[in-house]
């Protein structure tokens, strides 16, 4: 029991890693669309975080399939295999030189991500809540039973 609570804990701050990760990199969009920073420097930071966000996301997901959590698991399934699309495809990094064309699309696909990650973050506090207070509940039948 205390193990579930311990991947719980583990799953909510590497829901809350992706949460910055995607804000951090649709505010870098935002900086360059305002010119706060050059294409150069916001592709940077971009194309830095890119990859342990991919690999957090697919650990998360694999981490719900081994624990048997089938609901999560096929919740972030979907954008785990997008990313591994992406990354295949060797279209997961920004081009310095198109960024302007595809800044739109590119806001679009992190406004999206940001979403899902903050439907995932109140998906995991709920379930994390949720069962500890069906926990305190049990707890308290079986004292109330037992005497």
């Amino acid at each position: 029991m205390a193990w579930d609570l311990i991947f719980w804990v583990v799953c909510f701050f590497i829901n809350i890693a992706l949460l910055a990760s995607s804000f951090y990199q649709l505010l870098s969009l935002s900086d360059l669309e305002a010119d706060h920073l050059n294409p150069f420097e916001a592709s940077t930071r971009i194309n830095s975080i890119v990859l342990p966000e991919f690999l957090l996301q697919g650990f998360l997901c694999i981490s719900f399939l081994l624990t048997w959590h089938w609901f999560m698991f096929l919740f972030t399934l979907p954008i785990a295999a997008y990313h591994l699309m992406l990354y295949l495809n060797r279209k997961h990094l920004l081009d310095v030189t198109e960024i302007f064309r595809d800044l739109n699309t590119e806001k679009k696909y992190r406004f999206i991500k940001l979403a899902v990650y903050l439907l995932l973050f109140t998906v995991v506090l709920f379930r994390e809540g949720a069962r500890q207070i069906f926990q305190v509940l049990k707890n308290q039948v079986k004292g109330v039973l037992s005497s």
